[in-house]
């Protein structure tokens, strides 16, 4: 397949040299009138065309601009014709050459900054962006997110390592995208989802400026549920927009973007895995607000019965809190699969998650993440 992407792309760039040259011709630009292949072009390289071989044939006088769109591109400086080509195509590009050289027009045309310039990904990066793609894809499948009874579950990426190992097709494209045959299954995996998941919970992803914009929107969002209610009141103000300075972190930034919208394809609770297991805990994106809920529901009695202490659940309980307002406007009505009103359901377990870490909703609404700890340098 290499070798085909390679002989495509040539092709691709002898046409347009062709095509080139053919305008040139058209325009009554050149002086010799045989300056365009007659029969089909033979596949080149970059490097290989007319001009490029006259940029070259400056010697040590290649410099500033001439020189970088070698040294950028990776293409090999080769003043002397491509004898691998056909004798044919060979004769053609000297002819170009003179052209060039003697024709103050073409000369002009003839450069850099009026060719194309194919900076194309490698094939390499292509085949690693599309096994990339290939591999989040199939992660986010149903049978990773929803246990046996249809529930939703949040899974640890060891926990995901698990289910992949059992799938060869899965793990083999795994350590073809990782490259590495010395490293196992959950490393691969953290090394892939590290940059897909951003967190559940707003205190988590957004810094102080972030968040005081968060409360302008939850005020505009309390304003639109009551005007749908059929309440008046008055004009609904524009929210603020958010940017990159309001992030903790910029690949969180990149998925939510001016809006804080998800485009993320996974939910990360952070610190909120066994103790038993050091890797990320994850949820999926895909989830609607009722899943969400439930799914992190089942996390904090997990918590629980391991022996957490209720202010170490606190940050999850503010999650529940933060998901309560969207599971009452989308989920207010009976559910076919669990044969209850979700948003009933779920507001009183967070009445009593929150009586149980002894706090009331707005202050889990208040709650932040303890900054982060700075160790002293050792002194040398």
């Amino acid at each position: 397949m290499r070798e085909a992407y390679a002989g495509t792309l040539g092709e691709l760039i002898s046409n347009q040299e062709e095509l080139d040259w053919e305008v040139y011709k058209s325009f009554n630009l050149t002086v010799d009138d045989n300056l365009v292949f007659l029969d089909e072009p033979p596949a080149i390289n970059l490097g290989d065309r007319a001009f490029e071989i006259a940029l070259a044939r400056q010697g040590d006088n290649l410099s500033g601009p001439d020189k970088a769109w070698f040294a950028r591109r990776g293409i090999a400086v080769q003043p002397d014709l491509p004898e691998r080509l056909p004798a044919d195509y060979q004769k053609l590009l000297s002819a170009r050459l003179s052209e060039i050289n003697n024709n103050p027009l073409i000369r002009l045309l003839e450069r850099p900054e009026f060719k194309r310039q194919w900076a194309l990904p490698s094939w390499d990066e292509r085949l690693s962006s599309a096994l990339r793609a290939w591999l989040l894809d199939k992660l986010e499948e149903r049978k990773y997110w929803f246990d046996m009874s249809g529930r939703p579950i949040a899974r640890s990426v060891a926990q995901l390592a698990d289910i992949v190992t059992r799938d060869s097709d899965l793990a083999s494209v795994l350590q073809l995208w990782d490259g590495r045959k010395d490293r196992s299954v959950t490393q691969q995996l953290t090394t892939l989802l590290d940059t897909e998941s951003v967190p559940f919970l707003a205190a988590y992803r957004l810094n102080d400026s972030g968040l005081r914009k968060r409360e302008a929107w939850e005020h505009i969002w309390d304003l639109q549920r009551r005007e749908d209610k059929g309440e008046r009141v008055g004009e609904i103000p524009v929210p603020p927009k958010y940017t990159t300075a309001d992030f903790r972190k910029q690949s969180w930034w990149q998925h939510r973007g001016k809006l804080d919208v998800p485009k993320e394809r996974f939910i990360l609770y952070p610190d909120a895995g066994r103790e038993t297991d050091s890797t990320q805990l994850l949820g999926w994106a895909g989830w609607d607000h009722s899943q969400q809920a439930l799914a992190l529901n089942a996390v904090i009695a997990e918590r629980e019965a391991e022996g957490w202490a209720d202010d170490k659940l606190v940050p999850l309980v503010a999650g529940l809190a933060e998901l309560q307002p969207w599971v009452r406007q989308w989920h207010d009505e009976t559910d076919p699969t669990y044969q209850l009103n979700l948003a009933d359901y779920l507001e009183e377990q967070l009445r009593g998650r929150a009586h149980q870490v002894g706090m009331t909703v707005e202050q889990l609404g208040a709650w932040r993440p303890p900054a982060a700890s700075r160790g002293r340098r050792s002194r040398s």
